[in-house]
């Protein structure tokens, strides 16, 4: 599978599990999730043209993209392991690791 695939196929997860997050968590959580909702955001500016990118710039254009996605969500299981939720901080971490193993293949 290309890069491009994988970085389409974790988008669409991390859309599918924000939409789950906000069904699962209370509302008062909302402000935490509207962090995982800008990391997909951020992510969907460059659905388009990672497949353009010649695989010798991949490297250099997606890793500071897919480092600050991991960051953020870094921030969001941690803020959701402080209020406790440990369901909703697991499925975080499960979208951290997607992230940081597609930036271990570049």
């Amino acid at each position: 599978m290309s890069i491009s695939e994988r970085f389409r196929q974790l988008l669409e997860q991390i859309d599918r599990e924000s939409d789950r997050l906000y069904e699962i968590l209370p509302e008062s959580t909302a402000s935490v999730l509207r962090q995982v909702d800008i990391v997909a955001e951020d992510l969907q500016d460059w659905v388009d043209s990672v497949g353009e990118i010649p695989q010798m710039y991949l490297e250099s254009k997606l890793s500071p993209v897919l480092l600050q996605a991991h960051g953020q969500l870094d921030r969001v299981r941690v803020l959701l392991e402080k209020d406790e939720h440990q369901q909703a901080s697991e499925i975080v971490w499960e979208l951290e690791q997607g992230v940081y193993r597609l930036l271990n293949d570049l």
